[in-house]
């Protein structure tokens, strides 16, 4: 394994090239990256990276994002075919026939969505700035929030506004058993339930705490609770245990024996596809300029809000 780290390390340098990773990966593709972070800290890393090529460790939506904010330069995902749930439960000419019984109404998009879905967009949000986002729209203005139907009811009830739902939805933060949580509760009664809120509403409503991957990484650390039954990808684990050594770690279980608490499309990419994509330059994401720069708009009025 140290070979493909040297090799993947020397030619980042040679082609001077920014490798930026989401916290879902695999924990080698999360050492070997310049930057580890969610979405929107992803998302400002791409737009301040000074690399000529930036090999995005994610799904197929954060790349596009980074290629949004940086046109000249080369985006890679290290394999195309890592996309996300989330994303597909929206299609674009389904929106836009949404959209379009909806004139009136100020739409927000989570990034975890298409650049497609992201130019018919006023404004995008992600789980950590979900809530400051829809609080700046002002309460004359009817909102529509879209893909993910659990972070947006989560959000209207924080914020106290109504809004239209796009019933899209995460395969992983809804496969999580609320019976089996529940047992693991009983069974370490001193652990807190953090979770997600691309969960589901009746397990948000049994967590202590409920972040962004960035808060719910934060919460832990800053926590004096020693144990913690965590309700999201389980990727996040390994920064948790690199930056809180002493706690105790739970993933909530899914509804079956199997890994649907880890995103099958996050876990596309591999050590052996990201030297290749840094190798080949390939696959590359590639976008229209007129869809870029539509895209642009309401990614950047986000990250203006967010400072």
């Amino acid at each position: 394994m140290t070979d493909i780290f040297e090799e993947i390390s020397a030619l980042k340098k040679k082609k001077n090239a920014v490798i930026l990773a989401h916290y879902y990966q695999e924990p080698d593709i999360q050492d070997i990256a310049d930057f580890v972070g969610d979405s929107l800290e992803l998302a400002r890393a791409a737009q301040s990276t000074k690399a000529e090529l930036i090999v995005f460790a994610g799904v197929h939506f954060m790349a596009e994002g980074a290629k949004i904010l940086n046109p000249s330069r080369k985006v890679v995902l290290p394999d195309l075919r890592a996309g996300c749930s989330l994303s597909d439960s929206c299609p674009p000419d389904a929106f836009a026939r949404f959209r379009a019984k909806h004139p009136d109404h100020f739409v927000v998009s989570y990034i975890n969505c298409s650049a497609e879905i992201k130019a018919q967009s006023d404004v995008i949000c992600t789980s950590s700035n979900a809530l400051r986002v829809v609080q700046r729209i002002p309460k004359n203005r009817p909102i529509i929030f879209a893909p993910d139907r659990n972070l947006g009811a989560f959000i209207q009830k924080q914020s106290g506004r109504e809004m239209l739902l796009w019933q899209g939805s995460c395969i992983v933060h809804e496969t999580f058993s609320e019976r089996k949580i529940i047992e693991l509760q009983v069974k370490h009664p001193d652990a807190e339930l953090i979770a997600h809120p691309e969960c589901e509403p009746s397990l948000l409503a049994r967590a202590r705490f409920v972040a962004s991957t960035s808060g719910l990484l934060k919460h832990v650390v800053e926590s004096p609770t020693r144990t913690f039954i965590v309700a999201t990808e389980g990727g996040i684990l390994h920064q948790m245990r690199k930056k809180a050594p002493g706690k105790n770690l739970i993933p909530a279980p899914p509804n079956h024996e199997c890994s649907c608490n880890e995103c099958p499309f996050m876990k596309l990419n591999t050590l052996e596809k990201l030297l290749a994509a840094l190798e080949n330059e390939e696959p590359e994401i590639r976008l229209t300029d007129d869809l870029r720069r539509q895209a642009l708009v309401p990614l950047q009025r986000m990250l203006d809000w967010s400072q």
